[in-house]
């Protein structure tokens, strides 16, 4: 039986951020600067929260980020605003997030599983991957899996690892070119399309991970809690909060709308309906890890929500379904938190 999972403390809100078709090519090869014309194009976010929402502190530094695309590549820009600027991971595919970094996150399905990460520091190290689902439905990442010809530089205003320096910020760009991200192309596109329709919208998040240091010996060190002799837990920045200390819900991500001169956009019809299911499939799951087994009986479930529609609940010892009818077919969830259609 799968273990628990928590529900967020907060309501499914996802924001939404229509990327603009390029009208001018890229200046050249990326070197992390973003005072460029291109850049210039685009609406800037910038409205970044802690992970778990607004009860909680707003972040205690500024995150700008810019998207674009055009048939070659999805560009995004970041910057940083930072007076501690370092990073000691070197290497490709390494752990990142035990340094500041920052963090992509892009799901072209709509179902939860299969979508790929993206982490890199001001060292312009980079850890790319792809996820089958997220870890709470227990998978490995995929850590071989690699963005072929992947662009990405590193601008940094004042010194890498220096505390006397005069430090402002660190900025990157990344090109991500398209053939690689088809791995995740919806099933339903058959033979797969690599480069997005107008329109097309994915699911989408940024994170930035911050950690408390000192300086000794003119470096920076963590952070070090008394009570535990451990560095202090990182701060999570995100664009969309998920309402719990985990990055990997691709359901609580924002809409990536790809659009040429759009500027609206409209969320799915059934989107309150994927997230009644999924707050169900959140309580199955914990009622599984105490009780060890599944419960058809949704008054278990329902909690103080109120719910139009009686979902058919259908359970083994080991595996559960979950049906709501929806504007076209039937909604489903199942035990591992897939969600899928059925006409």
């Amino acid at each position: 039986m799968l273990p628990a999972v928590k529900e967020p403390i907060i309501d499914c809100n996802p924001p939404h951020y229509i990327c603009r078709r390029t009208k001018l090519p890229y200046p050249g090869e990326p070197d992390g600067k973003l005072d460029k014309d291109f850049w210039r194009q685009t609406e800037v976010i910038d409205d970044f929260h802690d992970i778990e929402g607004d009860s909680l502190p707003r972040p205690l530094k500024r995150t700008e980020v810019r998207m674009l695309w055009d048939d070659e590549y999805l560009y995004i820009g970041a910057k940083l605003t930072d007076n501690e600027i370092w990073a000691t991971v070197a290497g490709r595919d390494e752990i990142i997030f035990v340094d500041n970094d920052f963090e992509v996150f892009l799901a072209p399905e709509h179902t939860s599983h299969r979508y790929y990460e993206l982490e890199m520091n001001a060292l312009n190290s980079v850890w790319d991957l792809l996820m089958e689902k997220p870890a709470r439905d227990m998978v490995h990442r995929i850590c071989g899996w690699d963005i072929r010809g992947l662009k990405s530089a590193v601008h940094i205003e004042g010194r890498l690892n220096d505390p006397g320096a005069d430090n402002k910020f660190w900025s990157l760009e990344l090109l991500i070119p398209w053939f690689p991200l088809r791995e995740c192309t919806p099933y339903e596109c058959v033979p797969a399309h690599i480069v997005p329709d107008n329109g097309e919208y994915w699911r989408l998040n940024f994170s930035r991970v911050e950690w408390k240091v000192d300086v000794k010996d003119r470096k920076y060190v963590k952070r070090l809690d008394p009570a535990t002799g451990r560095p202090y837990p990182e701060y999570n920045w995100v664009w969309a909060p998920t309402g719990v200390i985990d990055i990997h819900m691709p359901e609580m991500w924002g809409y990536l709308v790809f659009g040429g001169d759009a500027t609206v956009f409209t969320p799915p019809v059934d989107a309150g309906l994927e997230w009644q299911l999924r707050k169900l499939y959140y309580r199955q799951r914990q009622y599984g890890a105490v009780h060890g087994v599944y419960t058809t009986d949704f008054e278990k479930l329902r909690g103080g929500d109120n719910w139009p529609v009686k979902p058919r609940i259908d359970v083994t010892p080991n595996l559960f379904e979950i049906v709501l009818p929806a504007s076209k077919g039937t909604l489903h969830i199942r035990q591992d938190g897939y969600l899928w259609r059925e006409a």
